[in-house]
């Protein structure tokens, strides 16, 4: 599998935030995200091929239980069906990161699916990938057949300004069994949130009974690689 990089960190996001784990970035990803926080894995992507024996290696010497598969978009890859299988048999918690556009069977304990709203569709200046990405962004149906397969499951929507709380309703109103305690709502940006968006999400959140979403690992070190 193409690897952008492997590095050990804590959970930044989500419901496991806080939690010491070993990550596998994978370097490809279907869609172009504007303001995508790592253009490395995606725009322009950068590692090298990894064998499913060196990444199981490599996990088992962090020393730590839990492994993140994230991208990029880990479920372009074929591969990553066997990894997962590796991985849960060599007793690890296994979370997989996706915008939730390609299905395929994934052995994991937390399905962390990131549907991506029109406030990722990059600019006109993008070309054929503003084309490629707006019809690839939302798949009803493998992001149903994700929620079907997957009881432990997160819906974490990136949230930069009100009118994105309209299109998430829209959205969840075409799927079902989701429950409100699964739809996490996070401010879009790479630095901690200003105030104003900040109480943007947390009201978006207290008024429909959603969770509110920080990213732990921003606050920690910044942004940077391997953390």
């Amino acid at each position: 599998m193409p690897i952008a990089e492997t590095f050990t960190s804590i959970q930044g996001e989500g419901r496991l935030a806080g939690m010491p784990s070993f990550f596998i970035r994978v370097s490809g990803c279907n869609l172009r995200c504007a303001w995508c926080d790592t253009p490395y894995a995606s725009w322009n992507p950068e590692g090298e091929a990894r064998s499913i024996d060196s990444l199981v290696d490599e996990a088992r010497r962090s020393g730590v239980r839990h492994v993140v598969l994230t991208g990029g978009e880990p479920m372009i890859f074929e591969p990553v069906t066997e990894l997962t299988r590796r991985l849960h048999e060599a007793g690890f918690h296994i979370t997989i990161e996706t915008a939730g556009t390609v299905l395929r069977p994934v052995t994991c304990d937390l399905m962390s699916i990131s549907p991506k709203l029109a406030n990722s569709t990059p600019g006109p200046e993008h070309g054929a990938w503003l084309k490629r990405h707006e019809e690839r962004r939302l798949n009803i149906e493998p992001l149903q057949q994700l929620i079907d397969a997957h009881p432990e499951r997160q819906l974490k929507f990136v949230v930069a300004r009100a009118d994105d709380a309209a299109e998430i309703e829209s959205l969840l109103a075409r799927l079902r069994g989701w429950a409100k305690e699964d739809i996490l709502l996070m401010p879009e940006g790479v630095t901690p949130p200003d105030e104003a968006r900040r109480q943007l999400v947390l009201g978006l959140c207290l008024s429909r009974g959603w969770r509110y979403c920080h990213r732990l690992h921003i606050e920690l070190f910044g942004h940077r690689r391997g953390t």
